[in-house]
């Protein structure tokens, strides 16, 4: 074999030297150690930038710049402030302890506002409801730290904490998603030392795809800000997709090395692996490219981080990947194992009995598929979502809704300057049933009896400050003029009335400034109504806007909410003139339900579009990419009829990102499947070509499908996110439903479609290059030329003298006289048999 091998050697690489391939193959591979300094120097500086990545936890951040969430949302910041608030839950707890603990919370300097009474909204089923806003705004420490004091005051009572504070939600998925790498990290092992057939391959393959994924997060820093869906799946999802090519290629080495030294074979594999993996990476890119086109904006986010991830995968197995198979190379060779992955002839046997029996079977099945997952429960929120582990956050929230009920509460922004007319829109609201309470300037009680917004004479006023009338009255007319209001002063004060919080307000600031003077009790009393009006007024009064607090009656969604939205748009349009928002988690629900309808058929038609062309160039066919891309739809559809025959809601985003990740990743099975079959259905009868196709298919399929398909299901039962969780759920039933159609109805249709196929072809034929030898050769394929006579026809044969042949597929192979042995001849009986079967069927 030594002698062989040699021989074929020399022959393979001098062919294969004027192959631009070959170069760029065998410079990467003697450059291995150039290589290894770059990627030294890239993952240094990967591991430090992966820290300083920017991670954005609210989905509405990612609606679009004109849909009013996003509008509100950023006119609302410019505003108004938002205050450090939580909602404290202590059990177990009678009311008069409850009534204590509020006003030693009341008591402390860093908090501002503290809502609690007897009704049933604060103390229920003995558990009290504390309402707590800080004295400082929402992203200040400050405001954290206080709430860790007070929990740590309530520390011996059993206390369930609900608030929109710090990043309680990130850190606890950060820490789920370490654990769901962990296990995928396992699952991967597992699944290569079954399925490999040498144990040192494992090192190289896992070095490859660290390099890879330490690469992807470290270049997220360049996108500046991700999406926390992003950050979270990214590296898992990039491990179960393009672990693939790094398999791809070392399956190459191996093949190459049965008869080539190490540096010759890493060379051969390399150039031929190149273009084979790079065109099975365009599918997944081309359906991941989709997302970018989606309104909601995380879609272009996933889709940039995945795409960048796949890249970084080639480049590390392209680069990387040949300088660490020398280096192990003759470990390789030493820890050769018999592979655990068996032969299964019965599925090629079952898939030719039952060629036309399941194919119409399954032209049923989709159809019934497509119309249920038309019904499927989508939602746009998280309040209707089940996950398998709840995070303490979510334990609390739920709780909370269980014993007070639940708090949908949207803020309506209207123009401000004008009491009445907020006063009028608010009672307005408060007589519909949907409403369970509003809030505003124009009805917050303050002090007396008043709201903020009443309006108040100089005598009245003068009365509820027990100031004297006559500074009151100077205090009116200071009032007047810097209202510029000449008419009061000219017709008389008696009459004139001014909003409560303004004077307030005014009375503070002159004080301030040293025009008016109060005794300590005064100015004691004056400082704590300041105080408290300016953070409510911070919070609901802006330069050019209002806005009213709204709580109702109706869940976070559904159609009665959204149809009460618009309703209160016409309303407050009976009120104002101009710019009206109304936000909230409803709001943004509301949008995201906008999105999708486009979102969704952008997503499906695009996918298929660019599986359709790399397929199409691939193939060379118009009948074979609508019969892989019919397979793995349908395989989308039956994966999302099942949450509609559950009655199992599906957060709407799980639906574009796996329905794209299931197009770009799953048609690969079905194209590993398609190209053997092709391959080999002209050499054989259709019966063996489909058998030794799904044996040739069967360690890929697994391998691939198995990690990713495991890898889903980890993130799916480790996660506490909605839209997290139903992308691990539906990704990892997915590829499971893709797996057995690509096993036990692709080649079906394989064999049944075979003749359409073979007419819409329309593969261009190259010119052939005349072979020409003399000596002992082995002729095997379809060839047309002289063997000592002409010969036109498929030959398995071993000829002593002179060949002048085109070969139109096959091999010519120089053979040593000296040891054309029985092994020669058995290889020629084969072929000889495999033409006899297929004449006879």
């Amino acid at each position: 074999m030594a002698e062989h091998g040699e021989v074929r050697s020399k022959a393979s690489v001098q062919k294969e030297d004027d192959n631009v391939m070959v170069k760029v193959a065998t410079f990467i591979v003697d450059r291995r150690n150039l290589f290894f300094l770059i990627f030294g120097i890239v993952l240094i500086f990967c591991a430090i930038a992966s820290g300083m990545v920017k991670v954005e936890n609210a989905l509405s951040a990612y609606l679009p710049d004109s849909f009013e969430t996003s509008i509100g949302l950023d006119l609302m910041e410019k505003e108004f402030t938002t205050y450090g608030s939580a909602k404290i839950m202590v059990s177990n707890i009678v009311y008069e302890d409850a009534e204590k603990l509020a006003e030693d919370i009341r008591a402390r300097g860093d908090v501002s506002m503290l809502q609690f009474d007897e009704t049933p909204d604060h103390y229920n089923n003995f558990s009290a409801l504390f309402d707590v806003t800080f004295k400082y705004e929402e992203k200040d420490e400050r405001a954290l730290q206080g709430l860790e004091e007070i929990k740590e005051m309530l520390s011996s009572y059993d206390i369930f904490v609900s608030t929109t504070m710090g990043n309680a939600s990130a850190e606890t998925i950060a820490k789920e998603m370490k654990t769901v790498s962990a296990l995928v990290v396992v699952i991967v092992l597992v699944v290569l030392v079954l399925t490999s057939q040498t144990y040192a391959e494992i090192p190289v393959l896992l070095l490859t795809f660290g390099a890879a994924a330490v690469m992807s997060a470290g270049t997220n820093f360049i996108l500046g800000t991700i999406s926390f869906v992003s950050d979270s799946v990214t590296i898992v999802l990039q491990l179960a997709l393009s672990i693939d090519y790094a398999v791809i290629f070392c399956n190459r080495y191996k093949e190459e090395h049965e008869n080539l030294p190490i540096r010759e074979a890493d060379i051969i594999a390399l150039s031929k692996a190149i273009p084979e993996i790079s065109s099975s990476s365009l599918t997944t890119i081309g359906g991941l490219v989709a997302m970018m086109f989606m309104q909601f904006g995380i879609g272009r986010d996933m889709a940039i981080c995945l795409i960048k991830a796949i890249v970084l995968s080639l480049v590390a197995v392209f680069l990387l990947m040949p300088g660490l198979i020398m280096i192990f190379g003759s470990l390789m060779d030493k820890t050769r194992h018999k592979s655990f992955v068996p032969k299964i002839p019965f599925v090629g046997k079952f898939d030719f009995f039952t060629r036309f029996i399941v194919p119409p079977i399954f032209l049923v099945l989709i159809i019934g598929a497509f119309i249920v997952q038309n019904k499927c429960p989508f939602v746009y929120g998280y309040s209707k979502v089940e996950t398998p582990i709840k995070n303490e956050t979510q334990i609390a929230s739920e709780l909370i809704s269980e014993t007070f009920g639940d708090s949908n509460m949207v803020a309506v922004v209207v123009p401000a300057g004008n009491y009445d007319k907020e006063k009028r829109l608010i009672q307005t609201y408060l007589k519909c049933d949907e409403v369970k309470s509003a809030q505003g300037l124009a009805n917050i009680e303050a002090m007396g009896g008043y709201c903020l917004a009443d309006k108040l004479t100089v005598r009245e006023f003068s009365e509820l400050l027990e100031l004297d009338y006559e500074v009151a009255e100077l205090l009116y007319m200071a009032y007047a003029v810097n209202d510029k209001n000449y008419a009061k002063l000219v017709n008389g004060l008696s009459t004139y009335r001014v909003p409560l919080i303004d004077m307030i307000m005014f009375l503070h600031d002159e004080v301030d400034e040293g025009y008016v003077t109060l005794d300590e009790s005064m100015q004691e009393k004056l400082d704590d109504a300041y105080e408290q009006m300016n953070i409510v007024k911070k919070q609901l009064q802006g330069e050019n806007y209002s806005r009213i607090l709204v709580y109702l009656n109706l869940p976070q969604e559904g159609e009665e909410t959204f149809n009460f939205l618009n309703s209160m748009h016409t309303m407050a349009n009976n009120f104002y003139e101009g710019q009206i928002l109304v936000i909230g988690e409803a709001t943004s629900q509301f949008d995201l339900q906008k999105t999708f309808s486009v979102d969704n058929t952008v997503v499906t038609v695009i996918s298929i579009l660019a599986v359709l062309v790399v397929l199409l160039f691939t193939f060379k066919s118009a009948g074979m990419p609508v019969l892989l891309i019919l397979v793995i739809e349908g395989a989308i559809w039956i994966n999302f009829a099942f949450p509609t025959i559950e009655n199992n809601n599906i957060f709407f985003m799980t639906y574009l990102i796996v329905s794209s990740i299931q197009m770009g990743a799953n048609i690969d099975y079905a194209i590993v499947i398609s190209g053997r079959f092709m391959e080999l259905k002209d050499k054989m009868s259709h019966k063996d070509a489909i058998i030794e196709t799904m044996n040739f298919a069967f360690p890929t399929i697994i391998t691939s499908g198995s990690m990713l398909a495991l890898a889903g299901f980890a993130i799916g039962q480790l996660t506490s996110d909605g839209a997290i969780c139903g992308i691990g759920q539906c990704l990892g039933r997915g590829t499971v439903i893709s797996i057995i159609l690509v096993m036990f109805v692709l080649p079906q249709i394989l064999l049944i479609g075979a003749s359409i196929i073979d007419k819409t072809s329309f593969a261009v034929t190259l010119p052939l290059t005349m072979e020409r030898d003399t000596g002992l050769m082995r002729v095997d394929g379809i060839i047309e030329g002289q063997i000592n006579g002409t010969v036109i026809g498929e030959m398995h044969a071993v000829v002593r003298g002179d060949v002048r042949a085109f070969i139109q597929s096959g091999n010519l192979e120089r053979l040593d006289a000296t040891r054309i042995t029985a092994e020669d001849l058995e290889k020629l009986l084969e072929g000889r048999d495999a033409v006899n079967e297929e004449e006879n069927a």
